[in-house]
């Protein structure tokens, strides 16, 4: 049993220090039918690593999340967690999964719904008050604990629905879009909770449509497309090998253009729109063709207003590799 300072922590009850990552997914397939759902998918989540999990609506995505959460078995390949595999007790009590749908009952209290979540769990007496005691400090519920969930915000619904999918501790959290459907004041409180959950060794993998989610707080990120990994690595990685050191340059005018500008060492040859006063070009090396570039305007009797140069982001990545938005 866990000491009252022990049930009051963040991290995992007892994270196993080996060389086994959190996740390994090696080789995984998944059939329905004649459709061949996820085709071979391999990759790893180290302990104590963040990584996001993106990719387009028929991906293969939720059958992977589906799988890894237990919900569905793979027609082959393997799952282990903390180096077992994911059928036995100790790897599925090393997990935490934390649903899209909301996994709470409105007509019980926030403590009741974690007092639940928390039995079902295997939690018991002390160790289940304590914890209970915990999740409403974590969450910032405490004063409102003995109100009906049912009541709540859609942000203070997902905090207890996060807090009942970590109370045993896991190693690993699983979480499908933690944030859908809240305002950005509470999803940076979610990401605020989970942060301190992966200060202490927590492991997570998260899915997500909001791309600044997965940039700004994730260490990794894999995105699969049509039941494949295409991608995998930290964005500079990724943005190296999708997109180079090009950058994206919009310069503005003081006149409107009369025909597109031959602009040579540019990606795009000739610039620009009849009657637009701004033009979009991509170069290589901003130190070497920015100067160059403006003198070319200029000498096609243009004044250049404003430039603004664009970094590459993971949307870009994203559309590179799927030719999709994130939410088609």
């Amino acid at each position: 049993m866990l000491t009252e300072n022990a049930a009051n922590t963040i991290g995992p009850t007892d994270l196993i220090r080996s060389s086994h990552p959190a996740l390994q997914i090696n080789d995984l397939h998944k059939s329905f039918g004649s459709t061949e759902a996820v085709r071979g998918v391999s990759f790893t989540l180290a302990q104590g690593e963040r990584l996001a999990l993106l990719g387009p609506n028929g991906a293969g995505k939720t059958t992977l999340i589906r799988m890894i959460a237990g919900r569905t078995k793979p027609t082959s390949g393997s799952i282990k967690l903390l180096g077992e595999p994911i059928e036995s007790p100790e790897a599925r009590n090393s997990l935490g999964f934390v649903p899209q749908d909301l996994a709470l009952y409105a007509d019980l209290t926030a403590r009741e719904n974690l007092a639940a979540f928390g039995r079902f769990h295997g939690l018991r007496g002390r160790n289940l008050q304590d914890r209970v005691k915990w999740a409403l400090q974590w969450t910032g519920l405490e004063t409102r604990s003995r109100e009906l969930v049912g009541s709540f915000s859609g942000g203070m619904k997902r905090r207890i629905n996060l807090a009942c999918g970590v109370l045993h501790q896991p190693n690993i959290i699983l979480l499908d879009e933690p944030t859908v459907g809240v305002d950005p004041q509470s999803r940076q409180r979610i990401f605020t909770m989970l942060d301190e959950l992966n200060e202490n060794g927590t492991a997570i993998l998260l899915t997500t449509h909001h791309l600044d989610e997965a940039q700004q707080s994730t260490d990794r990120i894999v995105i699969v497309d049509k039941g494949e990994v295409i991608a995998d690595g930290d964005l500079e990685y990724l943005i190296d090998q999708t997109l180079g050191s090009s950058r994206m340059v919009r310069v503005k005018l003081s006149e409107p253009i009369t025909e597109p500008l031959p602009i040579w060492g540019t990606r795009a040859g000739r610039v620009g729109k009849t009657g637009e006063r701004a033009f979009d070009t991509r170069i290589e090396d901003i130190a070497l063709q920015l100067a160059p570039l403006i003198d070319a305007v200029r000498s096609h009797g243009y004044e250049v207003t404003d430039l603004e140069i664009h970094s590459p982001t993971l949307h870009h990545v994203f559309l590179h590799l799927t030719g999709n938005e994130l939410r088609d």
